[in-house]
């Protein structure tokens, strides 16, 4: 089977490397181009342009592939049978879809038509969802709204954060894939039932400020959801501390305020939320630091009982 694969992150590499290991002839690669990283700035590569380039395979990076007059070209002198997308990051036109033989499949990581869009695996968890999975659909020119293929469900973990959940996610997505294209020829289409999608928007980095008039729990979920991107935050001192890892504690923090500190101790800093909730944060970042324990933050601070944070 000739492959042109689209595909940018490090969810993406786990398909492309399991393809490659079928023996499937992945012929091109299109991903996203380099962008600026880190406090330098300087250009990186997308992980699936890394792994490429490790197995010598053509790569193309397109910058709006919309609007790009090389890439149908690029396709029609490989001749794919056809496009694989996971994770690409960018919507492909109707003349790149429908060119291959067998058009083009996406993996999606979610069971749609539930969380379309870019955030499932955040969103999963922000909605408190015990279940999600993994679906292969054919692609179309609307977002997330293609035929079922094949689709696998997964049990979310109690404290799983979203990069784990993702990770999982990705290594079960890989070998469904494969098995997709594999029986190409003979799976039936199911189409979706429009009415019963939701959505998961991008997450946005001011949308993780956490507000402690929520209960420990939505905010755990939270937390959980944003870590390590594009991160929860909250203020102390007036100054940005990152959530790096916490839970919801059993303790009841009776009559405090939301936000208000109610212990610190050496397993760490205990916060009281809404409902007399208490969470407690284990580690975190400081403005212009590295993460460190929020025991050991308390000890820099002199953060105690009964100081707020914002």
């Amino acid at each position: 089977m000739k492959i042109i694969f689209f595909g940018s992150p490090d969810s993406a590499v786990y398909s492309l490397k399991k393809i490659c290991e079928k023996s499937h002839r992945v012929e091109l690669i299109i991903t996203q181009p380099d962008k600026p990283a880190g406090r330098g700035k300087k250009l990186a590569q997308s992980p699936v342009k890394r792994f490429a380039q490790s197995l010598n395979i053509p790569v193309y990076q397109p910058a709006k592939i919309r609007k790009d007059p090389h890439a149908l070209e690029k396709m029609k002198a490989i001749d794919p049978d056809i496009n694989v997308v996971v994770a690409y990051g960018q919507i492909i036109p109707s003349s790149l879809i429908y060119y291959p033989r067998y058009n083009s499949i996406n993996l999606h990581f979610s069971l749609l038509p539930k969380y379309r869009g870019a955030s499932p695996v955040h969103w999963s968890i922000l909605k408190g969802e015990q279940n999600t999975g993994v679906t292969i659909f054919e692609l179309n020119e609307k977002m997330d709204e293609g035929d079922i293929l094949t689709q696998q469900e997964l049990m979310i973990l109690p404290g799983e954060y979203a990069h784990e959940l993702e990770t999982r996610l990705a290594v079960i997505g890989a070998e469904l894939l494969c098995k997709t294209i594999d029986r190409i020829d003979s799976i039936p289409h199911t189409r979706q039932d429009h009415s019963q999608s939701t959505y998961a928007p991008l997450l946005k980095k001011e949308d993780g400020r956490i507000d402690w008039t929520k209960s420990a729990a939505e905010i755990d979920r939270k937390i959980r959801a944003f870590t390590p991107w594009p991160s929860a935050f909250t203020f102390f001192d007036q100054k940005r501390i990152k959530i790096v890892k916490g839970k919801e504690q059993e303790d009841r923090a009776i009559n405090l305020t939301p936000g208000a500190v109610s212990d610190v101790n050496k397993i760490g800093i205990q916060v009281s939320c809404d409902r007399n909730s208490t969470y407690l944060i284990e580690e975190l970042q400081p403005e212009g630091k590295k993460a460190m324990s929020a025991y050991a933050f308390s000890l820099g601070t002199k953060i105690k009982p009964g100081d707020k944070l914002d």
